[in-house]
């Protein structure tokens, strides 16, 4: 009877521990170097490397590596995936000698954070990831989306550089901007990397002979269920394609784009602003010798670029009589990125129409000044922590939508970064933009920076059926379709001048009649996925004292 009574205790012992074992995760030498490699094929990803591909395979390594891990591990791995993303991706932020490395370090940093929150909470969903290896793609979708929606608004109005959808300008998830917006985009690619990252796991455990137990039917071997999550990315990867695209069918105008260049690249570009200023005067007066000779189209408008003008026109008489002379030569309206005085000791960076006889007649002011570059929050606690918080600007901020009258076009001008902010981008389209123009300064950063920045445009053409255009002082300049085809592109630091016959844009896509609210649905289904997961827990935990209160029971007995 004993000898009974102990088989039954350990049999009921064995079971118990079998039904409590943890699933195992990967080795921690593995997922530390599948981290690593998330970080390294993200930045591939986008330009000047831009090989789309590896998006969602970065994805799907961070995704694997933080799988069946503590949360708090899942953040360590995410933290490091983060900063080899995020490293080598702003490394423009630390050209200038002046202002040394550490901005690019805890910009780099920051960044790197929403990656850790991303890491902790894919690795927290790990359970309903085992119960159900088919929710991997869109738990995966959702969570990148909601944690790319946190780092597009915190801190200080956000920082969305970096987002998977920047980096799908040539792939065909870039066509879902058209129905979700950059958004939706984001959320595509992060799909295919889930089923990218089930398919993968789903193949190793059938090679281990180790298969966990997951609601995928009963019956089929690892390997078919691999397959099927594997053709299931390649058919998310190829959904883009399913997007109807409708050309743009307004008016043909004429716009031309004049990158100056400037003396020297750097912080103190604008330590010569007369002759950056020069410089844009006489692209244009060239192009109107050209266009009299019959070299050149007579454009209908011109695009110059912001800080085009650093010498405020509005109370400088020399700065206004170039200008004037260039409009007055080329004969049409040219947009003028100018830095205009006040109020108080403020400036502004404004996008001014000036016509030609009359000078300017309208204007937009940048709405999201960059902060700890074009003002400095806090600035009297950061002076006390170094004196380089005063390199930051003084910059005020505009509250209406660029949206301009400049010649036959209404055009929705964005300034330099805010080409980044979904909702800064639609209220122009909103408020009747026919034309996306993006005028940006990347003298104060390289080539990279200007690359990823016109891949930014291509998406926004698409997500709003118009086309688009980027007018640098030293590049890239150049125009992008309604179906993100690059035109006219220049070469970085050296002057050029592109005159392009686009069709303006009338309408909007579905996107543009959206909005925030894909974006706000997705969020909201991340949201339910972290609370489904947290009732699941629970559920666990019950279930487990009910065990353990019935085998106590038994015991006794």
């Amino acid at each position: 009877m004993a000898a009974t009574a102990s088989s039954v205790a350990d049999s009921s012992g064995s079971t118990r521990r079998a039904r409590d074992a943890r699933p195992e995760p990967a080795p921690v030498w593995l997922a530390v170097a599948g981290a690593a490699l998330a970080g390294a094929a993200l930045v591939v990803a986008f330009p000047p490397v831009g090989v789309w591909l590896a998006a969602p395979v970065g994805v799907a390594l961070l995704a694997a590596a933080a799988h069946r891990r503590r949360a708090r591990a899942g953040a360590g791995l995410g933290l490091l995936a983060g900063m080899v993303f995020f490293a080598p991706l702003l490394q423009w932020t630390a050209l200038d000698d002046r202002i040394g490395q550490w901005p690019w370090v805890l910009l780099a940093l920051s960044q790197a954070a929403f990656v850790a929150l991303l890491g902790a909470a894919a690795a927290w969903c790990s359970p309903v990831v085992d119960r159900w290896r088919w929710s991997w793609a869109p738990l995966t979708g959702v969570l990148w989306l909601a944690d790319e929606a946190l780092r597009s608004r915190l801190p200080f109005g956000g920082f969305p550089w970096g987002r998977l959808a920047f980096s799908q300008a040539d792939s065909p998830l870039v066509w879902l901007a058209a129905l979700g917006g950059a958004p939706l985009t984001t959320f595509g690619t992060a799909v295919v990397g889930g089923f990218l990252a089930a398919a993968a796991w789903t193949a190793a455990e059938g090679l281990r002979g180790r298969p966990q137990r997951i609601n995928d039917g009963p019956g089929r071997p690892a390997w078919t269920r691999g397959l099927a999550l594997l053709a299931a990315a390649v058919l998310a990867l190829l959904s883009g394609f399913a997007v109807p695209y409708q050309p743009p069918a307004g008016d043909a105008v004429t716009v031309a784009i004049i990158q100056g260049n400037v003396p020297r690249i750097g912080l103190d570009f604008n330590a010569q602003r007369r002759a950056v200023l020069d410089n844009h005067v006489d692209g244009t007066l060239r192009l109107a010798r050209q266009v009299a000779r019959g070299e050149a189209r007579q454009p209908d408008l011109v695009i110059w670029p912001e800080n085009s003008s650093d010498i405020d026109p509005l109370v400088n008489d020399d700065a206004r009589a170039r200008i004037d002379e260039a409009a007055n030569t080329i004969g049409v309206p040219i947009l003028v990125g100018a830095v205009l005085v006040g109020p108080g000791d403020h400036v502004r960076n404004a996008g001014l129409v000036w016509l030609p006889g009359e000078g300017p007649v309208d204007s937009y002011v940048k709405q999201h000044p960059v902060p700890f570059a074009e003002y400095m929050p806090m600035r009297p606690l950061v002076r006390m922590i170094t004196e380089k918080a005063d390199l930051a600007g003084n910059f005020a901020s505009g509250d209406e939508p660029g949206v301009l009258r400049v010649g036959p076009a209404t055009v929705g001008d964005v300034i330099c970064f805010e080409v980044a902010y979904d909702d800064l981008v639609r209220d122009t389209i909103i408020g009747g933009a026919q034309l996306i123009v993006v005028q940006t300064n990347n003298a104060t950063f390289n080539d990279a920076e200007a690359q990823q920045q016109m891949a930014m445009v291509r998406l926004r053409a698409i997500e709003h059926g118009r086309p688009a255009l980027m007018a640098s002082t030293v590049g890239v300049s150049g125009f992008a379709g309604a179906d993100g085809a690059v035109l006219d592109a220049s070469r970085f630091n050296t002057p050029a001048t592109a005159v392009r016959t686009v069709r303006l844009g009338d309408g909007g896509t579905l996107a543009t009649r959206l909005g925030a609210l894909p974006e706000i649905a997705l969020g909201l289904a991340a949201l339910a996925a972290l609370a489904g997961r947290l009732a699941l827990r629970w559920r666990v935990t019950a279930a487990r004292l009910r065990r353990r209160d019935d085998d106590g029971d038994g015991e006794r007995t």
